[in-house]
């Protein structure tokens, strides 16, 4: 698969979703797509999303989020998705209903020639942090909205109100050395965690009236399929996945098992829930 042309500065996103890390993903979305739906749901919800309108679904992955808004607009409505994972785009494309109102597009927003003024409502669930210089990247967005546009999208919170992501990676880090410190500002699952640095750079890029929502969640990680199937979740993806990547069987073996021992207490039934922490921002163009 080709990876799309894009801004240099994406060049190393646009190499980890092109490469392992997005063919996992595109791998393991049917079982993530259930996981995040209820932030989905929200998104919607807060953007109002009307019948009929434009809506441009950035960083769309697999198209689960695309095809939900495209339910939401309706026959007489249209969705475009956006990606620069080419793995994940050809799902989105092989499960796409006949007659559906969508699109996807292998491309970097950052940089992509938007037909100007062409659609309603900017959206993403998780699809905006990753930008290096995310002010170029939303202007850029921004000139692609109507100019009665709107803006709602879900990111993440700081990592410490995550234990979603934190209780298997600290688990993890009983048995292997530390990642490298990502800085706040650079591309990331919690680039956008500061309401400050989100507001300025939505303000930068010529948004306005810019809130910020937070949420709190509890989200199955098993999909109601038990601590096995938690186990295996965080071991596929996410941040603990990463920090097992290139380590020998017995450690990622030690490892697992460390995370399976955090993740008991927390089993109930076929469910094993961990608290997440998420912002549902929304914007005027």
């Amino acid at each position: 698969m080709e990876a799309p042309t894009g801004h240099d500065q994406n060049a190393d996103q646009i190499a980890y979703w092109n490469g392992a890390g997005g063919l996992r993903w595109a791998q393991r979305q049917p079982v993530q797509d259930i996981l995040l739906q209820p932030i989905a749901d929200l998104i919607i919800e807060r953007a109002k999303i009307r019948s009929g309108e434009r809506v441009l679904d950035v960083g769309c992955g697999s198209g689960s989020t695309t095809f939900a808004f495209a339910k939401a607009v309706g026959a007489s409505g249209h969705v475009m998705g956006i990606d620069i994972s080419a793995p994940m785009l050809a799902v989105a494309r092989e499960v796409t209903p006949p007659g559906s109102p969508v699109e996807f597009a292998l491309a970097d927003a950052t940089i992509h020639p938007f037909v100007p003024e062409s659609f309603d409502l900017l959206a993403s669930r998780f699809g905006v942090m990753f930008f290096a210089d995310p002010a170029l990247s939303f202007a850029n967005l921004r000139k692609a909205m109507r100019r009665t546009g709107r803006l709602a999208f879900a990111c993440w919170r700081e990592a410490r109100s995550n234990p979603f992501f934190m209780v298997p990676l600290q688990a993890v880090y009983q048995h292997v050395p530390k990642m490298p410190q990502v800085g706040p500002e650079e591309p990331g699952p919690f680039a956008f965690a500061s309401e400050e640095r989100v507001k300025r750079i939505l303000g930068a890029a010529g948004f306005s009236e810019v809130a910020m929502e937070p949420v709190d969640l509890a989200l199955d990680v098993a999909i109601g399929g038990g601590l096995e199937a938690a186990v295996r979740s965080a071991t596929e993806i996410g941040p603990a996945a990463r920090a097992l990547t290139d380590h020998p069987p017995e450690t990622v073996a030690a490892a697992t098992q460390a995370i399976r021992e955090a993740l008991r207490p927390l089993v109930k039934g076929q469910t094993v829930l961990l608290d997440a922490a998420i912002w549902i921002v929304t914007a005027k163009v």
